[in-house]
């Protein structure tokens, strides 16, 4: 039987370092698992970062999902903050980056408080650029990386 996973985050730029976090979801999901990704709407960002598009963001997410032949066994749900729907609903796990995994340790803790099964949490390293730094949307908005982490 498969796991029901949860990822979360803006996946704006969706690059190599997104692509291994959602890799990892559904190999942790199994065969007959099933991934729920939560896409933060764009009123919920700060204001001081330039992101694409909420619309342009899941038609992103929907390719990559197609080509790899995973868009039917995921769902993209918009969030509306850094915990969306993984403190309430019937969650297997969550898979997160070290830039995540606080916000990982807090749904568990008010999944406690709510009497819910807490979330298996599974982090997943930073994949880094050719220059040993993480690979972030940030870096290839500020054309120091591509997004497979290559110097540009």
């Amino acid at each position: 039987m498969g796991l029901k996973i949860c990822i979360g985050g803006t996946f704006d730029i969706l690059h190599r370092g997104h692509k291994k976090l959602l890799e990892e979801a559904f190999k942790h999901a199994g065969r007959d698992g099933f991934v729920f990704i939560g896409l933060t709407k764009q009123k919920i960002q700060d204001n001081s970062r330039k992101i694409r598009s909420y619309q342009r963001r899941k038609k992103d997410l929907i390719k990559f999902l197609r080509e790899k032949n995973w868009l039917d066994k995921s769902k993209i749900i918009p969030i509306a903050d850094r915990y969306g729907l993984a403190v309430d609903e019937d969650y297997d796990a969550i898979v997160v980056s070290p830039e995540t995994y606080k916000a990982a340790v807090e749904i568990n803790r008010k999944r406690m408080k709510k009497n819910r099964k807490l979330l298996k949490i599974i982090e997943i390293p930073f994949v880094l650029a050719e220059d040993g730094k993480p690979i972030s949307s940030t870096r290839i908005r500020n054309r120091e990386i591509d997004e497979n982490g290559n110097i540009v």
